[in-house]
């Protein structure tokens, strides 16, 4: 209690100092000249592949990380927290779990508390093909060694007693596949945790500074231009989501990627009364709760291709009608705010971690709405491309060359509501 009492007469007493005192969670610098690895996108997969970059490759030199807004501010702000690692094919599932294992030791690593909560992931059945469905992805799991179960309706109805499934609903729940490993984080803590953790090691964090053109000669990268002046660099690793193919344009290159707004909205706060995650495909919806009491709740991208980072009231009157199917109890919560995020999404909803046709310039991106719950895993494999210019086991099947041989990965059941 003593302990409680001083943190809180601390916050006051920085409070009144206008935290003048604190120490920055990273070092503002500005760009320098050159720099022998240079990631764009500062988000948390970009930020996560400067840590482990700086962290495991000590060799590769100086490094920065471009970010033309703020650090965390795109995706990383604009999504709905979920980590899981249950996907079918064994490609996939197995970078999924690689990141959900560093998510489990990522507080202690980082030094920083990512608030990361292992409080299950439910991926209801409504029809008998959806139990087929969830029992393959299951046994899939198991071989995989994968936590994954195949619960029943009434067993379902224990863990959520506040979902409704009774046999008279439109959609009737008759089952459910259930990762207890799975969870939540806090997405604004991971990017600072590994803004701060990557500045610490020397990673030059430079925000407001926009990528506007890449200098390529010879058929290899030899620079960057942005709106803060030229940058030389013989290595680039390219981390922007959904403006992954903007800048593959700037290099000449076009990737197999579509950009789609995904909408997302949270109610007001409340007791607790949701303490895992549940998530359905039938009725195209999943929510969780935070630990502020919100309801936090998303469903499927857009139709249409675009940019946009607003909400649009025929999703959320979707998507809200579709929590209400799980939940009626729901139907007086009010809406507290909206947004929308950017996702880019291959053909086969798996991602592409791949050099390219340009030496020295390679692309992280493709992930789809599954990008959150992959930052660690997606930074950790990455960095290991960039400091070794080949991909390692774990991401080599997921290079752009894969559009061309036809050695997909098609993860669009798995991926769960998005696609």
């Amino acid at each position: 209690m003593r302990g409680q009492n001083y943190s809180l007469w601390s916050l006051l007493k920085h409070g009144f100092k206008n935290h003048q005192t604190w120490e920055p969670a990273w070092e503002r610098v500005a760009l320098k000249p050159s720099y022998d690895v240079v990631i764009v996108g500062g988000g948390g997969h970009g930020l996560a592949t400067a840590y482990y970059l700086a962290k495991n490759h000590p060799q590769v030199g100086r490094i920065a990380v471009l970010e033309k807004g703020y650090l965390g501010g795109g995706n990383t702000a604009r999504n709905t927290t979920i980590v899981r690692s249950n996907y079918l094919w064994d490609e996939s599932a197995a970078i999924y779990e690689h990141s959900l294992k560093l998510w489990e030791g990522l507080t202690e690593d980082l030094n920083f508390n990512v608030m990361f909560s292992q409080r299950g992931v439910f991926n209801l059945g409504h029809t008998l093909q959806d139990m087929r469905d969830i029992e393959r992805r299951v046994n899939a799991n198991a071989l995989q060694g994968i936590d994954a179960h195949v619960l029943n309706a009434r067993e379902v109805k224990e863990k959520i007693p506040q979902l409704d499934c009774s046999r008279s609903r439109r959609y009737p729940v008759l089952g459910a596949s259930w990762q207890p490993r799975a969870g939540i984080a806090h997405h604004d803590a991971v990017a600072r945790g590994f803004a701060r953790a990557a500045s610490r090691l020397g990673v030059d964090l430079i925000e407001g500074c926009e990528v506007t053109g890449m200098d390529i000669s010879g058929g290899k990268i030899r620079g960057l231009q942005t709106n803060l002046g030229m940058v030389k660099t013989d290595r680039v690793g390219c981390v922007a989501a959904g403006h992954s193919s903007v800048l593959a344009k700037m290099a000449g290159l076009r990737m197999p990627l579509e950009s789609h707004p995904l909408q997302a909205f949270v109610s007001e706060s409340m007791q607790r009364v949701i303490d895992t995650v549940i998530m359905s495909n039938a009725v195209h919806g999943y929510l969780s709760q935070s630990d502020k009491g919100e309801l936090v709740i998303g469903a499927g991208i857009d139709s249409y291709l675009g940019y946009g980072q607003r909400g649009s009231p025929h999703v959320i009157e979707h998507t809200a009608a579709a929590i209400i199917e799980l939940f009626p109890q729901f139907s007086r919560v009010r809406m507290n705010r909206q947004w929308g995020g950017i996702v880019d999404v291959t053909p086969d909803a798996c991602p592409i971690i791949s050099k390219t046709a340009v030496q020295g310039l390679f692309f992280n991106c493709g992930w789809g709405t599954g990008g959150f719950k992959a930052t660690p895993g997606s930074g950790h494999v990455f960095a290991d491309m960039l400091a070794q210019g080949e991909p390692n086991a774990l991401a080599r099947s997921f290079t752009v060359d894969r559009f061309h041989t036809g050695h997909l990965i098609d993860e669009h059941g798995a991926a769960g509501v998005a696609h």
